[in-house]
């Protein structure tokens, strides 16, 4: 990542713009997520941090970690469930099922400054997964929400790759 792309991503943390990072397996997105959660601790934020396995950290003063339950509590029930918590900025480890329709609820109805994570080919790719995982709930994919709540997409290639 060049000097100009980590200010970017700083700016956009600062700026409360929702990212969704997208690569393919171990390109580093967990990596990235941590690194723009080490951001979100200085603003004070409380943050919510979503996962089924523990593998982000966070500084911030006022952070809750919930996790996921086979059996018990499912990421969309989680998402769902965050918003009685008082979050000002909701995080998902990975983007995986139904919950990617709450997620972006919650991120374009007054809970912005969100980092997710989904596993992807390609920026454009990060969109269309988005809409495959929505379609598990929903008759249509709604991409004026997509539009509206993702403000920022990261693409990892990953190492050798363009």
């Amino acid at each position: 990542m060049t000097a100009a792309q980590a200010d970017f991503l700083r700016c956009a943390v600062r700026e409360r713009q929702n990212i969704l990072i997208a690569g393919g397996t171990s390109t580093g997105k967990t990596t990235l997520a941590n690194a723009l959660l080490d951001e979100v601790a200085a603003t004070g934020d409380r943050v919510i941090i979503l996962e089924d396995t523990v593998e982000l950290q966070c500084a911030a003063r006022d952070h809750v970690p919930l996790r996921t339950r086979a059996g018990v509590v499912t990421m969309a029930e989680l998402v769902r469930s965050t918003l009685r918590l008082r979050p000002d900025r909701i995080v998902v480890g990975e983007v995986r099922g139904a919950e990617a329709l709450d997620l972006l609820k919650a991120w374009g109805t007054g809970h912005p400054g969100g980092i997710a994570t989904v596993h992807a080919g390609s920026a454009e790719g990060a969109l269309l997964r988005l809409e495959q995982l929505i379609l598990e709930v929903a008759v249509t994919p709604p991409r004026a929400l997509i539009a509206e709540a993702v403000n920022v997409i990261v693409y990892l290639a990953g190492r050798g790759r363009a």
